[in-house]
């Protein structure tokens, strides 16, 4: 548009000079004079109305593109807060895979065949044989479980005793140090002992819990695990 602007502007100067050389050129014939001006005069009009008209337009144009660039820049800033959304989306999901992980708490094991006790004090008991031991949070060289996470933990203890009538069968379950539970049974009659218990702990993050044999109290197991210890994460908190 600027390209015919100035051709328009080119044209109409050379109008004007044209009509100044003929204006000269008929001074002295009137009648020529009077029929020629009018037509270049005329003409000189319609090149400026077109000229007008051509920088009309080309203002037109340039507040067009002036929209289009802040439309274009609010797109783009639109585009870069979805990418921000989109990163905030990913470690969202990151996080929720990590929480789902450590909500994956979960372990059964058996005490293993064999008789256990009796003692005279209360003795720790080791359940070795690993059914399952998801998160790896119980030990089978100590007989530990360790809380991962600060929640909600649901533990379960089956024993199983002698025949034998008059043998204590009990053992106790632990919180660190303190005794929360215990699963006892004293046979008078020669019938095996088959005392469980089992509770809901608020733990924190690096609780012990763990089982000792009541003193003076035996257990036994055989390849029928029917002496176990089971614990698993209900929630987190």
């Amino acid at each position: 548009m600027h390209y015919s602007g100035a051709v328009l502007l080119v044209l109409w100067l050379g109008l004007v000079v044209a009509a100044e050389s003929v204006e000269i050129q008929h001074e002295g014939a009137p009648s020529t004079q009077q029929i020629c001006q009018p037509d270049i005069y005329t003409m000189l009009r319609d090149m400026e109305t077109r000229l007008r008209a051509s920088e009309k337009t080309v203002e037109e144009q340039k507040a067009v593109i002036r929209d289009l660039k802040e439309k274009q820049e609010e797109q783009a800033a639109a585009l870069r807060a979805v990418g921000g959304s989109v990163n905030l989306t990913g470690s969202q999901v990151e996080e929720l895979r990590r929480d789902r992980e450590e909500s994956r708490v979960s372990f059964s094991a058996a005490l293993g065949s064999g008789y256990f006790g009796p003692f005279e004090v209360a003795t720790p008991l080791v359940f070795t044989n690993i059914l399952t031991n998801i998160g790896s949070a119980y030990n089978p060289t100590t007989g530990v479980f360790t809380a991962p996470v600060r929640g909600v933990y649901h533990f379960a203890l089956h024993l199983l005793g002698d025949s034998q009538p008059y043998i204590q069968t009990g053992a106790a379950l632990y919180k660190n140090d303190e005794q929360i539970l215990l699963a006892y049974d004293y046979q008078l009659n020669p019938h095996h002992a088959t005392p469980s218990n089992g509770a809901s702990l608020q733990l924190e993050v690096g609780d012990a819990v763990h089982v000792k044999l009541w003193p003076n109290a035996q257990v036994r197991d055989n390849g029928h695990r029917l002496t176990t210890f089971s614990g698993h994460l209900l929630f987190t908190m």
